[in-house]
Order: structure tokens, then C-alpha cells, then sequence
């Protein structure tokens, strides 16, 4: 098959045919009818965010396509069914605390790197190999709108902090970030699941707008002004109440500043997210009182991606109407172009446009 290799960090993708998959019990191989470029995707190439990625490998965290060849312990699929691929893969050997790699990204230590040996190769290929569990149902599609599709893995990672924080209909949500790539995409997650407000602080008073555009009274903005006491006191005073939940998903480049401030606006027994990629890569630890912590009954988490059982909600928060995929604006390349697609990512990716590699 022809697929996309990464030989080594700070070089360029080489267009390259490998061996195709060979399918194994628990597993699935799919052909990749479109796979997202991340707008940061630029950077772990790279090497500059320092994800651990052996390689050569191909990279591609994510994608949707059809089913070619199913495993005996497949009960469900079907061949040519149209799929989403999450690349967030877990170890089946410990149920309470598994490894987890990113297909085609990154792993979470040793564990990780050990599981990433298998589920090697990501989705900037003509097909993939994924676990059983990692491939979902989504439908009759258009292969026109396979690219849409591709947002999944982008709108799953705030639907993740939110779904273990226990979000609620008609509460309330701060989100820190919110006029970033992952943050946006909380704010509409947030709404689709019936937020009563989403609280949405930043600097751009371009990309405040436009949130307030898009999503109406519904979404309440405040500009920051790096003073912690007068953010602290904007954001509570946009609040319609309490405010119940912070989702933290601002990226490894920003300050603990904001997070701090952020958090720091959540009612009493409420509960803090944190999601983003603060401290990833060196700077300032996040230091929150902790008589305020303690006194105020106040839950903080660490949340690194979703839960299974998100897909399958997230899929049909999609059917339902509720959550609009076409609200992204998609530019596709061709995979013998993947190193552009990797340059338009970074430089013209974002809220709410997506880039994707088509096999």
C-alpha cells in the first residue's frame, strides 16, 4: 500500500509503498477513505514537541474510512461498513489503569511506546490496522463528506473533560482556551449537549466574535487582560450563576497564568478539567491555593482524551442534529501531497477548518 513515512524528526514526509496490514484476531484493518491533519501536526514532525513516536512510522492520529477485513472475535462489523478509527489505543491487560498510545502520534510512557510497536502506523496510508474496540459505526456516508467526519477526533477530546466532569444540561462552563483548536470545539460539544452558558475568555477579539457569531447569546465572551483579580472577576460577572465546570485545553505554548485564573471562577463544589498542554514543555508549575481547593470542596481532574463509550455518544450527538459537522470548513489534498497538507494544517488551520489527507 502507499502510505506516508516520518524516517526521522525535522524531516519531510517520504511517499513510500509498504506492506499492507496483516490482520490479526481483535483487530481490523479499514481503508482510509480521509485522515485530519492537526494544525500542530507540523510540530510533532518536527520533533519540537517532543512526542514519543518511534520511528520511521507513519503518522495520522485518526480516520474515517471502510472496512476491508474483520477479525473471528468480530461480531458487529461488517466489510464496507463506513467507520471512525479512534487512535486512542489502550493496553487489554490491565482494565484499571491501561497503557495508551496515539496511533500515529504519541504514547504515554514506556507502556505506551510498548503498545505503539504493534499498533504501529497511523492514518496517512491507503489502510490501517486498528483494534476491534478502536473502529466505530457511523452510518450510511457521503464520501464527499468523509472529511467532515474527520473532525470526530477533534471534537472528542473536550467531549472527554466534559464527560468526566459529569456535565450536565443547563449548567454552566467556563472554557479556558476557547478560541483555540480544541477549546472551540468544547464550546460546541458544550452546546450540543445542552450547556445552558459557555463562558469563553481570550485575547482575540476577532475569534471572540466570531464564537458569539456563530452560537449566539448562548456563548458569553471576556476579553483577558493578564490581570489575574479583574479576569477572575469578568469571567465570574459574565455568568448568567455559578459557574459549575472549567475545561482547561489551552496548548503547551501558554502561560499557567490563565489557567489559574480560569479555574479559579468555579463555584463551590464544582469541578476543574484539565485537558490542555500547560507545562508540556517546561515553564511554571499550576499553583492553586489550597485552602480555596479545600474549603470550597472544589474536584480537580486530569483528563487525557475520552473514554470509549464517547464515540459512540459523540456519533450520535452527530446523527441527532445536535451537533453540526458542517460547521467545519474542509480542504482536502491528495496523499502523494501529504507534506502540504501538513504546511496548510499550520498555517491556515484552526477553529473550525480542517484539513485532511484523502487516500
Amino acid at each position: 500500500m502507499k502510505a506516508a513515512i516520518l524516517k526521522a524528526f525535522g524531516s519531510p514526509l517520504t511517499i513510500e509503498t509498504i506492506p499492507d496490514p496483516v490482520l490479526g484476531t481483535g483487530e481490523v484493518i479499514v481503508d482510509v477513505v480521509a485522515a485530519g491533519v492537526l494544525p500542530y501536526m507540523g510540530e510533532v514532525l518536527r520533533g519540537e514537541r517532543k512526542y514519543m513516536l518511534a520511528l520511521p512510522a507513519v503518522p495520522g492520529a485518526g480516520a474515517v474510512g471502510r472496512v476491508r477485513a474483520i477479525g473471528p472475535d468480530a461480531t458487529r462489523l461488517k466489510v464496507g461498513d463506513w467507520v471512525h478509527c479512534d487512535p486512542t489505543v489502550r493496553s487489554r491487560d490491565d482494565a484499571l489503569t491501561p497503557d495508551i498510545t496515539l496511533q500515529g502520534l504519541s504514547a504515554r510512557g514506556d507502556g505506551g511506546l510498548h503498545l505503539q510497536k504493534h499498533f504501529h502506523h497511523g492514518s496517512y496510508a491507503e489502510q490501517m490496522l486498528s483494534p476491534t474496540e478502536n473502529v466505530y459505526p457511523i452510518g450510511d456516508v457521503d464520501p464527499a463528506d468523509a472529511g467532515l467526519w474527520c473532525s470526530l477526533p477533534l471534537f472528542l477530546v473536550p467531549y472527554g473533560g466534559l464527560l468526566a466532569a459529569d456535565f450536565q444540561p443547563g449548567q454552566t462552563l467556563l472554557v479556558s482556551g476557547a478560541t483555540g483548536n480544541f477549546g472551540s470545539a468544547g464550546v460546541a460539544v458544550a452546546l450540543a449537549m445542552g450547556a445552558r452558558c459557555v463562558i469563553a475568555p481570550g485575547r482575540n477579539q476577532a475569534m471572540l466574535a466570531d464564537l458569539t457569531r456563530r452560537f449566539g447569546s448562548r456563548v458569553r465572551t471576556v476579553t483577558l487582560t493578564g490581570n489575574e483579580a479583574t479576569d477572575i472577576a469578568a469571567m465570574k460577572s459574565a455568568a448568567p450563576g455559578p459557574i459549575d465546570c472549567v475545561l482547561d485545553l489551552l496548548p503547551p505554548s501558554a502561560g499557567v497564568a490563565p489557567v489559574r485564573a480560569a479555574a479559579m471562577t468555579v463555584r463551590e463544589y464544582g469541578t476543574v478539567v484539565l485537558m490542555g498542554g500547560v507545562g508540556m514543555l517546561g515553564g511554571d508549575d499550576l499553583a492553586l491555593p489550597y485552602p480555596w481547593i479545600m474549603r470550597n470542596n472544589i474536584t480537580i481532574r486530569g483528563q487525557w482524551m475520552a473514554r470509549r463509550e464517547a464515540n459512540t455518544k459523540m456519533i450520535n450527538l452527530v446523527h441527532s442534529g445536535l451537533l453540526d459537522l458542517k460547521q467545519c470548513e474542509v480542504t482536502s489534498f491528495a496523499l502523494d501531497d501529504a507534506n502540504a497538507a501538513i504546511a496548510h494544517a499550520e498555517a491556515r488551520g484552526g477553529r473550525f477548518k480542517r484539513t485532511v489527507i484523502c487516500s
